[in-house]
């Protein structure tokens, strides 16, 4: 049966309300993006629409004929030259590691309804998570399992609910985003597992991490994750990663003295060693 690559970017993203459609599809890629823009619809589902400039981020699947059947009629696509709710069509989506042609379902220009809200950070996940209201899960993989500098910046109140060790599976850790002294943490999708420490924190926290992550000079961005915690799966866990991903940069001693010092005595050894030959290998560190 032939198969087709699907980008998604709304309700069927794991853990929406749509995602039933795509259970039995092979996950491609979690963290991929694609050009656009996303619309709130305000009907509780949002809208990919055509742009030049803009990032829209979301999942890729592999589907079968039945399944994408399914999803064409879920998106009110009826084929070409019928009147169609979304466009279906391709487009080049980045992941990673390569980059895919895959459908996409669009809504026409003419189609959208004015004054509805674009959603800046361009991840549908990301939205629906920040709306609630209980505290939220965050994983720290790099500087941030050290409390030095949260004690510095008068925060540390925000970080006192360490709920266990975090394994993020199906990722690397790698230096890829490029400071002034060197590389800083990302977690890039490839084999491998990262672990870190889950904190549970308060909406009152994030204003601090997104200063401290660059959110909005587009060095890091929030997204969505599923872990384990103390042998139990998390859904919806709240982490940082790199937007534009560059190759690796050694980092700078003290940014490595933090990384170590939060991860001593409370990630596995094993991982801890890892992380040392890794260190060692790729930029000669001797720690």
């Amino acid at each position: 049966m032939e198969k087709y690559m699907v980008f998604v970017y709304g309700t069927l993203r794991k853990h929406q309300s749509n995602h039933y459609l795509l259970i039995s599809a092979p996950c491609i890629a979690s963290q991929c993006w694609t050009v656009g823009k996303l619309i709130d619809s305000e009907n509780g589902y949002p809208y990919l629409v055509s742009s030049a400039s803009g990032r829209v981020y979301g999942e890729l699947y592999l589907v079968d004929q039945l399944q994408l059947k399914a999803l064409d009629t879920l998106e009110g696509y009826y084929g070409s030259n019928q009147n169609n709710y979304y466009i279906r069509s391709k487009q080049l989506i980045n992941t990673d590691s390569e980059n895919y042609e895959a459908f996409v379902y669009l809504l026409p220009n003419e189609k959208l309804t004015p004054n509805l809200k674009e959603i800046k950070n361009g991840d549908w996940s990301v939205n629906q998570l920040l709306k609630q209201k209980q505290p939220l899960f965050y994983f720290a993989y790099g500087s941030c399992m050290d409390a030095e500098r949260f004690k510095l910046a008068g925060v540390n109140h925000y970080f006192q609910k360490v709920i266990g060790r975090g394994i993020l599976e199906h990722y690397h850790l790698r230096f890829t985003r490029k400071a002034h002294d060197g590389g800083r943490a990302d977690i890039v999708e490839e084999a491998g597992a990262v672990e870190g420490k889950v904190y549970e924190i308060p909406h009152e926290a994030l204003s601090y991490l997104y200063r401290r992550e660059g959110v909005n000079a587009g060095c890091y961005r929030p997204t969505v994750i599923d872990i384990n915690v103390n042998g139990r799966p998390l859904t919806n866990i709240l982490t940082f990663v790199v937007v534009d991903k560059e190759p690796e940069t050694a980092p700078p001693e003290h940014y490595i003295e933090e990384i170590l010092r939060g991860g001593n005595g409370f990630l596995s050894e094993e991982y801890m060693g890892k992380v040392r030959k890794q260190l060692k290998e790729c930029f000669n560190f001797n720690i």
